[in-house]
């Protein structure tokens, strides 16, 4: 059983930059590919940005690409999203998903556990 817990959400102007964390529990962190995805009030959850369980694999969404950066540090249990310039279409509910395999999915029936959510809210 893997636990996550999303933190760095928040206000900021459009143009700016915030960090998300992921922390996980469990001591198999380093086997599981993770997501980002976010959720935006009447819209479905959509993928944001995906990693294998290495790090070596990446994929992003298309209207972020250039903008945000997804990371891990297995060593910390750790997930990142550095999500810079901002846009107020990027206001969301962020959630945090982990799977049980190293491949990183686009798809929000792939992933197993998930995270309890942070706002992010970017204002004109």
């Amino acid at each position: 059983q893997v636990q996550l817990v999303e933190s760095g959400g928040g206000l900021v102007q459009a143009g700016g930059s915030l960090r998300l964390s992921c922390a996980a529990s469990g001591r198999t962190f380093s086997s599981y590919a993770m997501a980002w995805f976010r959720q935006a009030p009447g819209k479905e959850r959509e993928a944001v940005a995906a990693i294998s369980w290495s790090g070596g694999d990446i994929s992003y969404r298309d209207s972020v690409q250039g903008r945000f950066t997804i990371s891990r540090d297995n060593a910390k249990n750790t997930v990142y999203l550095q999500m810079n310039s901002l846009k107020p279409e990027d206001t969301a509910v962020y959630y945090c998903a982990g799977r049980t395999g190293q491949d990183a999915k686009w798809n929000v029936m792939e992933y197993d556990y998930w995270g309890q959510g942070t706002q992010v809210t970017v204002s004109a």
